[in-house]
């Protein structure tokens, strides 16, 4: 068995590293001292059968809990006990969870409020809405980019679940993180909607200054975007490397696709 390897420059800081970093639930362990370092212009997946670790791993990294042990650095700096709010300004940006944002306002309003955000214009809903159409534009190209134009209008408590998925993707172009972090993006969309959101996570992972991380259970997906593959098994980093070695490795057969291995 292969083991983890953790990518290393010694001339460019990573985009995000992550250093023994650890969380116990009790006597539980669910994040078990993983050392992981992630570079500009790379897409890494993140997989593991559920219950790995992937998402409490995620949720270290952008904040929504705090580490047991470890740390968590962007582009150096040691971002471990900031909340998830000033870990967004440092660059550090996560699909959003449309039940706690703006419900009632429309898309085009969801979208419009991110991009001011950005542009440290305020969270006022009317105050630059007349004077900065700038903005509005942004909003609106953005909302094209994701195939929502003909929903700007719509508020995303009435959107189908396959296009508030595509708002979280939108909200968070709109932020224009360092780093990207999408957490299972096609989860209950239909066939024909997730061709929409691979390309933009594709054409999101052309940019040579984009970092960005996704948990996806979808091998095809993962197959298809990964330039990197990191395999989560009960907390601990199992697996590093090229994506056609890492699947192919007893491993990953063994703990994510459960196909017995024998013993050579």
């Amino acid at each position: 068995m292969r083991k983890p390897t953790v990518t290393s420059s010694a001339t460019t800081t990573p985009a995000l590293e992550t250093r023994g970093l650890t969380i116990r639930f009790g006597g539980h362990v669910a994040v078990n001292n993983v050392s992981c370092q992630f570079s500009p212009g790379t897409l890494t997946a993140i997989v593991g059968p559920n219950g790995a670790g992937k998402t409490t791993y995620f949720n270290l990294i952008s904040g929504q809990l705090c580490a047991t042990s470890g740390q968590v650095l962007v582009e150096g700096e040691d971002i471990t006990f900031l909340p998830p709010s000033a870990r967004a300004k440092r660059g550090l940006g996560r699909a959003f969870q449309l039940t706690n944002l703006f419900p009632e306002l429309t898309a085009l309003e969801n979208v419009r409020l991110a991009v001011q955000s950005r542009a440290e214009a305020g969270w006022s809903l009317l105050k630059v809405w007349n004077s900065r159409r700038d903005l509005i534009a942004k909003a609106e190209e953005i909302l094209e980019r994701v195939r929502l134009s003909d929903k700007r209008h719509i508020a995303p408590k009435a959107l189908s679940h396959g296009d508030q998925r595509k708002l979280e993707v939108a909200l968070l172009i709109a932020m224009e993180p360092k780093v990207f972090m999408f957490d299972e993006p096609t989860a209950g969309m239909s066939v024909d909607e997730v061709p929409t959101v691979l390309e933009l996570i594709h054409n999101i992972k052309q940019r040579s200054d984009a970092t960005v991380l996704l948990v996806e259970h979808k091998m095809d997906v993962v197959r298809s975007l990964a330039d990197r593959i990191i395999v989560l098994h009960n907390g601990t980093l199992v697996a590093d490397g090229d994506p056609a070695e890492v699947i192919a490795s007893p491993v990953v057969q063994e703990a994510y696709l459960g196909v017995e291995v024998a013993n050579g």
